[in-house]
């Protein structure tokens, strides 16, 4: 834990033998750009971590299908990258695209869907447009009462989120 240059170091030389040996389009190339985003994600270096994201993207949008759940992780942590760089506008847009592609696959009350709704809801309320925050919330409440025990910390954390606004 917290030895992410090192983490660093073990992903760069698999990467350049992928690159030697896939095809510039293949998954794995993307899996790996995508392991690489997440080391400097947690290193706080928000540049580094949307560049190997969106490289891992640009990939799958290429290598699979246009509503794969994959895209979706992949628009989710570029939203979550701008969010921390305070960026709203852009990580609502990234959310946006994740949302609709996890609507046409999962399941109206799905968990990943409750998340996202979180992170749309979060967006907005950081952009202070609280009744639309608020309308987000009340939706990923909706969800997680649907499928938590009443005590969860998950729905707590929601009813405070709805008591912010």
């Amino acid at each position: 834990m917290g030895k992410y240059p090192a983490a660093l170091e073990y992903f760069a030389p698999p990467l350049e033998i992928l690159k030697l040996t896939l095809p510039p389009n293949h998954p794995d190339l993307a899996t790996s750009y995508n392991s690489i985003g997440n080391v400097y994600n947690n290193m706080d270096e928000s540049l580094k971590a949307l560049e190997s994201y969106e490289k891992s993207l640009e990939i799958r949008k290429i290598a699979l299908p246009p509503n794969h759940l994959v895209l979706a992780k992949s628009y989710t942590n570029i939203g979550h990258v701008y969010y921390k760089m305070g960026q709203y506008s852009k990580a609502l847009e990234s959310y946006e695209q994740a949302l609709e592609i996890r609507k046409k696959d999962l399941p109206i009350n799905d968990a990943e869907l409750a998340t996202c709704y979180s992170s749309i809801g979060n967006t907005y309320y950081n952009m202070n447009q609280y009744s639309t925050a608020l309308e987000f919330y009340e939706q990923v409440l909706e969800i997680r009462k649907s499928i938590l025990i009443p005590n969860h910390p998950d729905v707590a954390v929601i009813y405070k989120d709805i008591g912010d606004v």
